[in-house]
Protein backbone atom coordinates (compact mmCIF):
# COMPACT_ATOMS: atom_id res chain seq x y z
CA UNK A 1 0.00 0.00 0.00
CA UNK A 2 3.04 2.14 0.89
CA UNK A 3 4.18 1.66 -2.71
CA UNK A 4 1.27 2.62 -4.29
CA UNK A 5 0.55 5.47 -2.15
CA UNK A 6 4.30 6.78 -3.40
CA UNK A 7 3.68 5.78 -7.05
CA UNK A 8 0.50 7.97 -7.05
CA UNK A 9 1.82 10.56 -5.39
CA UNK A 10 3.83 12.80 -7.90
CA UNK A 11 0.09 12.07 -10.01
CA UNK A 12 -1.87 13.39 -7.29
CA UNK A 13 0.56 16.49 -6.84
CA UNK A 14 0.58 16.99 -10.70
CA UNK A 15 -3.72 17.07 -10.55
CA UNK A 16 -3.74 19.56 -7.26
CA UNK A 17 -1.10 22.11 -9.66
CA UNK A 18 -3.47 22.17 -12.42
CA UNK A 19 -6.53 22.91 -9.84
CA UNK A 20 -4.58 25.44 -8.37
CA UNK A 21 -3.76 27.05 -12.16
CA UNK A 22 -7.71 26.55 -12.54
CA UNK A 23 -8.64 28.17 -9.58
CA UNK A 24 -6.45 31.11 -9.81
CA UNK A 25 -7.61 31.97 -13.46
CA UNK A 26 -11.18 31.82 -12.15
CA UNK A 27 -9.75 34.21 -9.08
CA UNK A 28 -8.23 36.66 -11.11
CA UNK A 29 -11.05 36.51 -13.67
CA UNK A 30 -13.64 37.85 -10.81
CA UNK A 31 -10.50 40.60 -9.27
CA UNK A 32 -10.67 41.72 -12.24
CA UNK A 33 -14.34 42.06 -12.86
CA UNK A 34 -14.45 43.76 -8.96
CA UNK A 35 -12.34 46.56 -10.72
CA UNK A 36 -9.03 45.73 -9.62
CA UNK A 37 -6.36 46.70 -11.87
CA UNK A 38 -4.10 44.32 -13.46
CA UNK A 39 -1.11 46.09 -12.94
CA UNK A 40 -1.51 45.90 -9.51
CA UNK A 41 -2.79 42.40 -9.54
CA UNK A 42 0.87 41.82 -11.07
CA UNK A 43 2.34 44.10 -7.79
CA UNK A 44 1.27 42.45 -5.35
CA UNK A 45 1.41 38.84 -6.98
CA UNK A 46 4.99 39.13 -7.10
CA UNK A 47 5.38 40.55 -4.15
CA UNK A 48 4.05 37.89 -2.29
CA UNK A 49 5.62 35.20 -4.02
CA UNK A 50 8.61 36.62 -3.44
CA UNK A 51 8.34 37.21 0.68
CA UNK A 52 7.82 33.09 0.27
CA UNK A 53 10.32 32.31 -1.95
CA UNK A 54 13.29 34.40 -0.20
CA UNK A 55 11.86 32.62 3.00
CA UNK A 56 12.55 29.49 1.32
CA UNK A 57 15.69 30.18 -0.05
CA UNK A 58 17.37 31.65 3.36
CA UNK A 59 16.03 28.56 4.97
CA UNK A 60 17.13 25.40 2.81
CA UNK A 61 20.25 27.83 0.77
CA UNK A 62 21.77 29.65 3.66
CA UNK A 63 25.37 28.11 3.06
CA UNK A 64 24.83 29.02 -0.52
CA UNK A 65 28.20 28.76 -2.46
CA UNK A 66 27.06 30.11 -5.25
CA UNK A 67 29.22 32.76 -6.76
CA UNK A 68 26.33 35.86 -7.28
CA UNK A 69 27.97 37.43 -10.37
CA UNK A 70 26.86 40.53 -11.72
CA UNK A 71 25.56 38.64 -15.33
CA UNK A 72 23.78 36.43 -13.17
CA UNK A 73 22.04 39.51 -11.46
CA UNK A 74 21.14 40.82 -15.28
CA UNK A 75 20.16 37.86 -16.54
CA UNK A 76 17.84 37.71 -13.26
CA UNK A 77 16.45 40.39 -13.97
CA UNK A 78 15.00 39.74 -17.25
CA UNK A 79 13.87 36.59 -16.04
CA UNK A 80 11.97 38.68 -13.54
CA UNK A 81 10.64 40.63 -16.69
CA UNK A 82 9.93 37.79 -19.16
CA UNK A 83 9.05 35.38 -16.81
CA UNK A 84 7.17 37.61 -14.37
CA UNK A 85 5.77 40.93 -14.76
CA UNK A 86 6.04 41.53 -18.47
CA UNK A 87 4.49 38.27 -19.05
CA UNK A 88 1.77 38.19 -16.78
CA UNK A 89 0.72 41.39 -17.28
CA UNK A 90 -0.16 40.30 -20.82
CA UNK A 91 -1.35 37.39 -19.82
CA UNK A 92 -4.16 39.39 -17.49
CA UNK A 93 -4.63 41.40 -20.11
CA UNK A 94 -5.87 38.72 -22.52
CA UNK A 95 -8.02 37.15 -19.64
CA UNK A 96 -9.67 40.12 -18.99
CA UNK A 97 -10.51 41.52 -22.67
CA UNK A 98 -10.84 37.32 -24.22
CA UNK A 99 -11.93 35.19 -21.44
CA UNK A 100 -10.40 32.58 -18.93
CA UNK A 101 -10.47 29.46 -20.93
CA UNK A 102 -8.96 31.47 -23.73
CA UNK A 103 -5.26 32.36 -21.30
CA UNK A 104 -5.01 28.88 -20.50
CA UNK A 105 -5.52 27.44 -24.29
CA UNK A 106 -2.99 29.95 -25.48
CA UNK A 107 -0.68 29.33 -23.28
CA UNK A 108 -0.23 25.45 -24.68
CA UNK A 109 1.35 26.99 -27.48
CA UNK A 110 4.53 28.14 -25.59
CA UNK A 111 6.36 24.80 -26.43
CA UNK A 112 6.20 25.31 -30.01
CA UNK A 113 6.76 28.62 -29.56
CA UNK A 114 9.96 27.77 -27.32
CA UNK A 115 10.80 25.07 -30.23
CA UNK A 116 11.14 28.08 -32.42
CA UNK A 117 13.26 30.28 -30.36
CA UNK A 118 15.26 27.10 -29.42
CA UNK A 119 16.16 26.53 -32.98
CA UNK A 120 16.86 30.07 -33.99
CA UNK A 121 19.45 30.16 -30.68
CA UNK A 122 20.63 27.14 -31.66
CA UNK A 123 19.56 24.91 -28.68
CA UNK A 124 17.40 22.88 -31.28
CA UNK A 125 18.82 20.85 -34.17
CA UNK A 126 16.39 20.41 -36.93
CA UNK A 127 17.09 16.55 -39.12
CA UNK A 128 14.25 16.17 -40.98
CA UNK A 129 15.23 12.31 -41.82
CA UNK A 130 14.48 11.39 -37.86
CA UNK A 131 11.01 10.82 -36.73
CA UNK A 132 11.75 12.84 -33.66
CA UNK A 133 11.89 16.20 -35.50
CA UNK A 134 9.10 15.75 -37.68
CA UNK A 135 6.90 15.19 -34.83
CA UNK A 136 8.22 18.33 -33.17
CA UNK A 137 7.32 20.36 -36.45
CA UNK A 138 3.94 18.68 -36.70
CA UNK A 139 3.27 19.69 -33.35
CA UNK A 140 4.26 23.14 -33.49
CA UNK A 141 2.16 23.74 -36.81
CA UNK A 142 -0.86 22.24 -35.32
CA UNK A 143 -0.14 24.11 -32.14
CA UNK A 144 0.12 27.48 -34.65
CA UNK A 145 -3.31 25.98 -36.42
CA UNK A 146 -5.12 25.79 -33.53
CA UNK A 147 -4.63 28.82 -32.13
CA UNK A 148 -5.42 30.80 -35.18
CA UNK A 149 -8.70 29.06 -35.00
CA UNK A 150 -9.17 29.66 -30.45
CA UNK A 151 -8.33 33.39 -31.44
CA UNK A 152 -10.13 34.02 -35.05
CA UNK A 153 -12.92 31.20 -34.98
CA UNK A 154 -16.41 30.85 -32.88
CA UNK A 155 -19.08 28.95 -35.25
CA UNK A 156 -21.72 27.52 -33.22
CA UNK A 157 -22.12 28.47 -29.54
CA UNK A 158 -22.09 25.25 -27.17
CA UNK A 159 -24.07 25.68 -24.35
CA UNK A 160 -23.07 22.49 -21.45
CA UNK A 161 -25.51 24.47 -18.51
CA UNK A 162 -28.40 24.52 -20.41
CA UNK A 163 -30.59 23.85 -16.93
CA UNK A 164 -28.04 25.71 -14.67
CA UNK A 165 -28.02 29.27 -13.84
CA UNK A 166 -25.01 30.66 -11.28
CA UNK A 167 -25.63 34.46 -11.07
CA UNK A 168 -21.95 34.75 -9.95
CA UNK A 169 -20.55 36.92 -12.35
CA UNK A 170 -21.75 40.05 -12.96
CA UNK A 171 -20.50 41.79 -16.29
CA UNK A 172 -17.98 45.37 -14.84
CA UNK A 173 -15.39 45.63 -17.24
CA UNK A 174 -12.22 47.03 -15.91
CA UNK A 175 -12.19 50.85 -16.48
CA UNK A 176 -8.36 50.47 -17.40
CA UNK A 177 -9.21 48.33 -20.37
CA UNK A 178 -12.40 50.49 -21.00
CA UNK A 179 -15.02 48.07 -22.93
CA UNK A 180 -14.26 45.04 -24.32
CA UNK A 181 -16.53 45.11 -27.35
CA UNK A 182 -14.54 45.12 -30.52
CA UNK A 183 -10.91 45.00 -28.91
CA UNK A 184 -11.01 41.42 -28.23
CA UNK A 185 -7.69 41.36 -31.01
CA UNK A 186 -6.15 43.30 -28.46
CA UNK A 187 -6.62 40.75 -25.99
CA UNK A 188 -5.47 37.79 -29.01
CA UNK A 189 -2.41 39.76 -29.21
CA UNK A 190 -1.26 39.69 -25.58
CA UNK A 191 -1.92 36.37 -25.12
CA UNK A 192 -0.01 35.94 -28.04
CA UNK A 193 2.59 37.78 -26.89
CA UNK A 194 2.66 36.49 -23.10
CA UNK A 195 3.59 32.86 -25.04
CA UNK A 196 6.80 34.55 -27.08
CA UNK A 197 7.36 36.41 -23.41
CA UNK A 198 7.60 33.13 -21.51
CA UNK A 199 9.25 31.33 -23.70
CA UNK A 200 12.14 34.32 -24.25
CA UNK A 201 12.41 33.41 -20.10
CA UNK A 202 12.90 29.57 -20.78
CA UNK A 203 15.73 30.49 -22.79
CA UNK A 204 17.09 32.81 -20.20
CA UNK A 205 16.45 30.30 -17.90
CA UNK A 206 18.82 27.32 -19.42
CA UNK A 207 21.24 29.83 -19.18
CA UNK A 208 20.70 30.97 -15.50
CA UNK A 209 20.34 27.21 -14.21
CA UNK A 210 24.14 26.85 -15.89
CA UNK A 211 25.71 29.81 -14.29
CA UNK A 212 23.74 30.12 -10.83
CA UNK A 213 22.41 26.25 -10.12
CA UNK A 214 21.12 27.19 -6.65
CA UNK A 215 17.47 26.24 -7.04
CA UNK A 216 15.45 28.40 -4.17
CA UNK A 217 18.01 30.98 -4.79
CA UNK A 218 17.65 31.94 -8.89
CA UNK A 219 14.08 31.53 -7.94
CA UNK A 220 14.05 34.03 -5.16
CA UNK A 221 16.13 36.49 -7.22
CA UNK A 222 13.88 36.18 -10.04
CA UNK A 223 10.45 36.57 -8.50
CA UNK A 224 12.12 40.04 -6.59
CA UNK A 225 13.47 41.21 -9.90
CA UNK A 226 10.07 40.97 -11.30
CA UNK A 227 8.39 42.02 -7.56
CA UNK A 228 10.10 45.57 -8.34
CA UNK A 229 9.57 45.93 -11.91
CA UNK A 230 5.67 45.24 -11.22
CA UNK A 231 5.18 47.72 -8.48
CA UNK A 232 7.74 50.14 -10.62
CA UNK A 233 5.09 49.99 -13.47
CA UNK A 234 1.73 49.56 -11.37
CA UNK A 235 3.14 52.96 -9.53
CA UNK A 236 3.42 54.92 -12.31
CA UNK A 237 -0.13 53.97 -13.76
CA UNK A 238 -2.55 53.41 -10.58
CA UNK A 239 -1.69 56.69 -8.16
CA UNK A 240 -5.17 56.08 -6.21
CA UNK A 241 -4.78 54.62 -2.43
CA UNK A 242 -8.44 52.68 -3.95
CA UNK A 243 -6.72 50.74 -6.82
CA UNK A 244 -3.96 49.57 -3.92
CA UNK A 245 -6.55 48.98 -1.35
CA UNK A 246 -7.16 45.26 -0.54
CA UNK A 247 -9.84 45.09 1.67
CA UNK A 248 -10.72 41.76 3.00
CA UNK A 249 -12.72 40.11 -0.34
CA UNK A 250 -11.81 38.79 -3.21
CA UNK A 251 -8.93 41.55 -3.72
CA UNK A 252 -7.11 40.21 -0.55
CA UNK A 253 -8.02 36.87 -1.34
CA UNK A 254 -6.74 36.96 -5.36
CA UNK A 255 -3.41 38.82 -3.87
CA UNK A 256 -2.70 35.92 -1.30
CA UNK A 257 -3.70 32.85 -3.41
CA UNK A 258 -1.79 33.82 -6.54
CA UNK A 259 0.91 34.78 -4.61
CA UNK A 260 1.84 32.09 -1.90
CA UNK A 261 -0.42 28.90 -3.60
CA UNK A 262 0.26 29.99 -7.55
CA UNK A 263 4.01 31.17 -6.94
CA UNK A 264 5.06 29.88 -4.58
CA UNK A 265 3.78 26.00 -3.58
CA UNK A 266 2.47 25.43 -6.82
CA UNK A 267 6.06 25.63 -7.90
CA UNK A 268 7.40 23.95 -5.13
CA UNK A 269 5.45 21.33 -6.54
CA UNK A 270 6.10 20.86 -9.78
CA UNK A 271 10.00 21.25 -9.02
CA UNK A 272 9.53 18.17 -7.04
CA UNK A 273 7.45 16.24 -9.71
CA UNK A 274 9.66 17.35 -12.54
CA UNK A 275 12.58 16.16 -10.10
CA UNK A 276 11.65 12.68 -9.58
CA UNK A 277 9.45 12.05 -13.10
CA UNK A 278 10.70 14.81 -15.41
CA UNK A 279 9.73 17.43 -17.08
CA UNK A 280 7.81 15.29 -19.91
CA UNK A 281 5.75 13.76 -17.05
CA UNK A 282 5.00 17.32 -15.21
CA UNK A 283 3.69 18.37 -19.14
CA UNK A 284 1.48 16.33 -19.59
CA UNK A 285 -1.10 17.52 -17.06
CA UNK A 286 -1.10 20.21 -18.86
CA UNK A 287 -4.46 20.22 -20.74
CA UNK A 288 -6.40 19.16 -17.58
CA UNK A 289 -6.17 22.99 -16.24
CA UNK A 290 -7.72 24.12 -19.73
CA UNK A 291 -10.75 21.39 -19.53
CA UNK A 292 -11.52 22.54 -15.82
CA UNK A 293 -11.05 26.16 -16.73
CA UNK A 294 -13.32 25.85 -19.48
CA UNK A 295 -15.99 24.08 -17.14
CA UNK A 296 -15.61 26.31 -14.71
CA UNK A 297 -15.33 29.60 -16.44
CA UNK A 298 -18.55 28.86 -18.56
CA UNK A 299 -20.52 27.74 -15.21
CA UNK A 300 -19.14 30.37 -13.00
CA UNK A 301 -18.49 33.03 -15.62
CA UNK A 302 -21.25 32.80 -17.81
CA UNK A 303 -18.30 32.90 -20.94
CA UNK A 304 -19.32 31.32 -23.63
CA UNK A 305 -18.12 28.38 -25.34
CA UNK A 306 -17.78 27.92 -29.32
CA UNK A 307 -17.28 25.07 -31.42
CA UNK A 308 -14.44 26.93 -33.04
CA UNK A 309 -12.71 27.53 -29.89
CA UNK A 310 -12.85 24.24 -28.94
CA UNK A 311 -11.24 22.31 -32.14
CA UNK A 312 -8.83 24.93 -31.59
CA UNK A 313 -8.19 23.55 -28.30
CA UNK A 314 -8.12 20.24 -29.37
CA UNK A 315 -5.62 20.62 -32.16
CA UNK A 316 -3.39 23.21 -29.74
CA UNK A 317 -3.72 19.69 -27.34
CA UNK A 318 -2.46 17.40 -30.09
CA UNK A 319 0.01 19.32 -31.13
CA UNK A 320 1.39 20.09 -27.25
CA UNK A 321 1.06 15.80 -27.28
CA UNK A 322 2.86 15.02 -30.64
CA UNK A 323 5.72 17.32 -29.39
CA UNK A 324 6.33 16.20 -26.17
CA UNK A 325 6.60 12.75 -28.10
CA UNK A 326 9.10 13.71 -30.42
CA UNK A 327 11.21 15.17 -27.13
CA UNK A 328 10.95 11.63 -25.67
CA UNK A 329 11.77 9.72 -28.47
CA UNK A 330 14.83 11.97 -28.92
CA UNK A 331 15.92 11.97 -25.35
CA UNK A 332 15.49 8.33 -25.54
CA UNK A 333 18.03 7.93 -28.18
CA UNK A 334 20.52 10.03 -26.73
CA UNK A 335 20.51 8.36 -23.67
CA UNK A 336 21.16 5.76 -26.27
CA UNK A 337 23.78 6.77 -27.42
CA UNK A 338 25.30 8.00 -24.18
CA UNK A 339 24.67 4.40 -22.60
CA UNK A 340 26.53 2.47 -25.76
CA UNK A 341 29.72 5.27 -25.21
CA UNK A 342 29.67 4.21 -21.70
CA UNK A 343 30.03 0.77 -22.63
CA UNK A 344 32.91 0.86 -25.28
CA UNK A 345 34.44 2.62 -22.57
CA UNK A 346 34.48 -0.04 -20.28
CA UNK A 347 35.92 -2.10 -22.81
CA UNK A 348 39.58 0.11 -22.77
CA UNK A 349 38.70 1.83 -26.19
CA UNK A 350 40.55 4.75 -26.21
CA UNK A 351 37.70 6.64 -29.42
CA UNK A 352 36.18 9.34 -27.42
CA UNK A 353 32.52 9.50 -29.01
CA UNK A 354 30.79 13.28 -27.98
CA UNK A 355 26.99 13.53 -28.25
CA UNK A 356 25.40 16.59 -28.27
CA UNK A 357 22.13 16.78 -26.41
CA UNK A 358 19.47 19.47 -27.28
CA UNK A 359 18.43 21.46 -24.11
CA UNK A 360 14.50 20.31 -22.95
CA UNK A 361 13.64 23.73 -21.85
CA UNK A 362 10.60 23.29 -24.23
CA UNK A 363 9.21 20.11 -22.50
CA UNK A 364 8.88 21.72 -19.07
CA UNK A 365 7.14 25.00 -20.52
CA UNK A 366 4.49 24.68 -17.98
CA UNK A 367 6.24 23.59 -15.34
CA UNK A 368 6.99 27.12 -14.64
CA UNK A 369 2.89 28.60 -14.74
CA UNK A 370 1.31 31.41 -14.50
Amino acid sequence: MKKVMQELKPVLLMVLVQLGYASTSILLKFAINDGMSIRVIVAYRHIFGAALSCSLALFFERKNTSKLTWRVLWMSFFSGLFGGSLFQNLAFVALALVSATFQVAIFNLVPAVTFILSILCGYEKLNMRTAATNAKVLGTILGITGSMLLSFLKGVEINIWKDIHINLFHKNINSQLGTSHGREWLGVLCGIGSCLSFSIWLIIQAKVSKEYPSHHSSTALMTLMAAIQGAVYALCFETEWSQWKLGSGIRLLTALYTGIVATGLVNIATSWCVRKRGPLFASVFNPLCLVLVAFASSLLLQEHLYLGSVIGAVLIVCGLYIMLWGKSKEMKTATHMVSSDNTVGEFGVTEAVVVSTTDNSDDGSKCQHQ
